[in-house]
């Protein structure tokens, strides 16, 4: 899932000062999923939003809403009768939400109340960990379904670097040396030679080349 952050209400007051009328839209996808971006948190960063604008002195009128997906025009077409009556309409989707929104209703201002940050999971009640670069040529299956690219803070193909101790990486003792963890796995499983070999440089023209990416399903396609 897409892991995002809320803004600051510092941050986002300065993006609506200039307006009297905005549209908060949430998104039921991976910001719902990590409390970010649903239902409640459209609630409450409206609330937050008039209050500090009353002791401004300057009221503010604050729509609210949510769609299943705002990365995915059938669901932003939902919006259609909205979008025109305020003045500008602020996303609490991950990056792509308000870009889509953008392209659907290019009359409009679109703002971003969040921060997008990785590709991740949970791994305990409100903490959620990267997992994925997106990087667009999968080798986990070198690693035992772990990935030293998104997880290894210098992206290291061929074992750990010298700053990794007790099994902790060296930017904090609180952040896991992925490399500890993939040699101990194949110990474990008695298969430390899979990993006495070179490998060639990772292809990284999937991750950028040329780009922003497309994925097409022929079969779905029209």
């Amino acid at each position: 899932m897409i892991v995002a952050d809320r803004k600051s209400l510092e941050e986002i007051l300065e993006m609506v000062k200039a307006y009297k009328k905005i549209l908060i839209v949430g998104c039921k996808g991976c910001v719902t999923v990590c409390n970010v971006g649903g239902l409640k948190e459209v609630e409450i960063l409206a609330s937050a939003i008039s209050i500090a604008r009353k002791k401004d002195d300057n009221a503010i009128e604050i729509g609210q809403t949510i769609i299943e997906r705002q990365c995915d025009n059938e669901y932003v077409a939902q919006l259609q009768e909205k979008v025109g009556d305020y003045d500008a309409v602020l996303s609490m989707a991950c990056g792509v939400g308000p870009q889509f929104l953008s392209e659907a209703y290019p009359e409009q201002t679109f703002l971003p109340a969040v921060n997008t940050t990785f590709f991740g999971g949970a791994v305990s009640h409100g903490v959620w960990e990267e997992r994925c670069a997106g990087c667009g040529t999968c080798i986990i299956h070198h690693f035992d379904g772990l990935c030293p690219i998104a997880r290894c803070a210098k992206s290291l193909l061929h074992g750990p670097c010298g700053g990794s101790s007790e099994g902790a990486c060296e930017i904090s003792k609180d952040t896991v040396c992925i490399w500890d963890s993939i040699v101990k796995k194949k110990i474990a499983q008695g298969r430390l030679e899979d990993l006495v070999c070179v490998r060639e440089p990772k292809d990284w023209r999937t991750s950028r080349d040329g780009g922003p990416r497309r994925s097409i399903r022929e079969e779905l396609a029209e």
